[in-house]
């Protein structure tokens, strides 16, 4: 019997020019930084599904952010828009001249998250961080992540520094994702069986089309806190640097005197890295132990799966 798609859905909101569709392109199809120039300004509500790991299914809605869509949004069309949401996302561009309008409408958002979808989760991302001294990016944030925190309550909100060309914008959105999964425990725990079977350093799990951390499990302690953002920013560039020279990304192994690190396809709709410091084990047993791991871990992704525990010999 085919799984039931589960769909999820995600309300991206901000102001107008706070980069909320060029964001969504980079994430989702596959824009690089530059080319969302071309964008335009999105009329009222633009809808797309996103189908993630397996049977699970983002119905993102990326609403226009000028005034007269904004007032709609909270009278004439708030039932539509703000009923079974499971997360707010609300973008902040970090130079707005009108910061006091964009709170308000914040603001305004929040009390109808209230009354129609109380159990959503808030996301407020602090956008075009680029364009901050980099000496003053720390205080600011700190500052407007105060403010927002405060005006949300007695919801909650998780505040992202973020900007289109570099890593925090992968930061964010992984950690958005991540609520989304519903058996991501399980995944968790799987994976950190695999890591401790295979004597792996590290391993991570990634979305395939994104290439967004779903998952991770570390052994050994690392010194870059910002390696996974990184590895997904860098990876994504590399696939769609392959797909215009009409080839495809499947597997890479990085070695040098320290570690080993193996990316491969994993499940269908998974990448894997693997990352190894022990010498003695050769690169052939890792890449089979995670051939073997794939029929697992495919299983895992059914979200009405049964429950299964991971056996390697």
């Amino acid at each position: 019997m085919p799984n039931t798609a589960m769909k999820k859905k995600v309300l991206l909101m901000g102001k107008s020019g706070s980069g909320k569709t060029s964001m969504r392109s980079i994430i989702f199809a596959n824009y690089i930084a530059r080319d969302t120039r071309r964008l335009g300004a999105t009329i009222d509500v633009e809808h797309s599904h996103v189908r993630f790991l397996g049977n699970l299914v983002l119905n993102l809605w990326d609403c226009g952010g000028q005034d007269t869509f904004m007032e709609n949004y909270f009278t004439s069309q708030r039932d539509n828009i703000f009923r079974n949401v499971e997360v707010l996302i609300y973008v902040f561009d970090v130079e707005s001249r009108e910061l006091e309008k964009d709170m308000h409408y914040y603001q305004s958002c929040l009390e109808a998250i209230l009354q129609n979808s109380p159990d959503a989760k808030i996301f407020c991302l602090v956008h075009k961080m680029d364009l901050v001294q980099e000496d003053q990016r720390d205080l600011i944030f700190k500052e407007r992540e105060e403010d927002l925190r405060r005006l949300s309550r007695p919801l909650e909100c998780a505040c992202f520094r973020t900007s289109i060309w570099d890593e925090t914008l992968y930061k964010a959105w992984s950690s958005i994702v991540y609520q989304l999964i519903p058996n991501v425990q399980q995944l968790e725990m799987n994976l950190r069986n695999f890591a401790q079977i295979i004597e792996a350093d590290e391993v991570l799990l990634f979305e395939r089309a994104t290439f967004l951390v779903i998952s991770h499990y570390q052994c050994k302690e690392q010194r870059d806190v910002h390696r996974f953002e990184k590895i997904s920013n860098i990876i994504k560039q590399f696939k769609l640097s392959c797909s215009k020279l009409a080839t495809s990304f499947q597997s890479m192994e990085v070695r040098n005197s320290n570690f080993a690190a193996f990316i491969d396809i994993f499940t269908s709709n998974t990448y894997v890295m693997v990352v190894m410091s022990d010498p003695s084990i050769p690169s052939a047993a890792t890449l089979i132990n995670i051939r073997n791991a794939r029929k697992h871990f495919e299983k895992l992704e059914r979200v009405d799966g049964p429950k299964h525990r991971l056996l390697m010999r």
